[in-house]
């Protein structure tokens, strides 16, 4: 496949500009950015697009979304670029109206090879991993809404995409009542965070108006299934799907459902997902069951609590986020690492002090304190290991020691943040 010549031109633009104002990373910058196009986008027999994380051949929802997101705003200089987001988006909608609680797919249908036996209510060939994660619904919506309102490219409003959104709808809303859901899932001969309790079905939840959630951007079980920032991704999401329907298909009937979950999910977060911290003062919770527990900490992997911003569910300057953010970006989060190379958010996901790229880079993303930005590029700076390359986790101490050399996700939301933050 042919690389689209507007991101090769910007790739050398975005060089230039780097070494000019931040030397350090400019040896970074050019190979980020094109990562995802060069190394994961894969175009297949029946000229449609597919999307690999990297190092694994699956195509997971949330991440070919958050890989192409830097490529959007070029889309309507070149149809190349234009026709794989288009395919993306077409692709993403198929496999949520095969499957909605599938968090990755396969290119074509085959047995899967990743090794685990699993057990769950639905299987596919398609399917390589049926953890439910909300955001990886909530990413179809961020993606096709970008798409659009940067092309506005009224063809992707197909039946299929319609069909999308009322599926993720539907999901959200049986979500909303755990307990009669079809969905479970577990994995044998597997880390404990690698299925769910309770025969698959996880904790008991209580109602809240949020919507349920197996499993963690990371993949990693929730604690306990109301996991915040993915609730505030959906929040976020269906209203943007309610501005897709009425725009598309000038249905109002689905639009005004869409609004009105998120409504019932928000309502849900500022009453349940609230917590009265005795040293920060009032902080959303990670997780919550709607019994009165909550799992106060955060997880590197978007989205997390540190780019609510980011996701578009309120401003860095609301009171709450920022005491929310002293304290995720505190060692009162237990995931919270400093080291004499680095300091930041890592992941149970990952191993003890190791931090991940993607929580520095979410953390330049959503700061308004120069000093606090200046701190995370320096960090990034040091801690690539000489590959010149983003990874997953790595050790706060030796970040020779990482996790994941080949993570396009990583890379390219390095090279969004170098483009908003050095390049403006």
């Amino acid at each position: 496949m042919n690389t689209p010549k507007i991101l090769l031109e910007r790739a050398n633009e975005l060089e230039t500009i780097v070494q000019a104002k931040y030397p350090k990373l400019a040896p970074l910058i050019k190979q980020c950015f094109l990562n995802t196009i060069e190394t994961t986008v894969q175009q297949l027999e029946d000229d449609s697009y597919f999307v690999i994380t990297g190092d694994i051949p699956a195509m997971w929802l949330r991440d070919s979304a958050a890989q192409l997101k830097p490529y959007i705003k070029y889309a309507s200089q070149d149809e190349d670029l234009k026709a794989i987001l288009k395919s993306v988006i077409a692709k993403h909608a198929y496999y949520i109206n095969l499957d909605p609680y599938a968090n990755a797919f396969n290119a074509k249908e085959k047995v899967n090879e990743h090794g685990y036996k699993d057990s769950t209510n639905f299987e596919s060939k398609w399917v390589w991993e049926r953890k439910y994660e909300i955001d990886s619904l909530c990413a179809a919506l961020y993606l096709s809404h970008e798409y659009y309102q940067s092309t506005k490219d009224s063809s992707i409003f197909t039946s299929e995409f319609k069909k999308m959104i009322a599926t993720i709808v539907a999901t959200f809303k049986t979500e909303q009542h755990h307990e009669s859901s079809p969905y479970f899932f577990t994995r044998v001969d597997c880390v404990e965070t690698d299925t769910l309790v309770n025969n698959g079905k996880g904790r008991p939840v209580n109602y809240t108006g949020m919507t349920w959630s197996g499993f963690r951007p990371s993949d990693d079980a929730c604690t306990f299934g109301y996991l915040i920032p993915s609730n505030m991704m959906a929040v976020v999401a269906l209203k943007y799907a309610a501005e897709l329907c009425t725009i598309g298909y000038s249905d109002q009937v689905l639009a005004d459902t869409c609004t009105t979950l998120a409504s019932e999910i928000d309502n849900g977060i500022q009453t349940y997902g609230i917590v009265d911290h005795y040293k920060y003062g009032k902080i959303f919770a990670y997780e919550t069951d709607g019994f009165g527990n909550h799992n106060l900490m955060d997880d590197a992997n978007s989205p997390s609590l540190l780019a609510i911003p980011y996701l578009g569910y309120t401003n860095a300057s609301n009171p709450i986020y920022q005491n929310t953010r002293k304290f995720i970006l505190s060692k009162d989060n237990p995931y919270y690492y400093e080291g004499t190379a680095a300091k930041g958010i890592g992941s149970p996901h990952t191993p003890n002090n190791y931090i991940w790229h993607i929580s520095l880079t979410m953390q330049i993303l959503t700061s308004t304190n120069p000093d606090e930005i200046a701190d995370c590029l320096n960090m990034i700076a040091t801690t690539h290991a000489g590959t010149n390359f983003m990874h997953e986790g790595f050790d706060v101490n030796n970040p020779h020691n990482f996790t994941r050399e080949w993570f396009a996700w990583a890379n390219t939301l390095f090279a969004q943040m170098v483009e908003s933050v050095i390049c403006k």
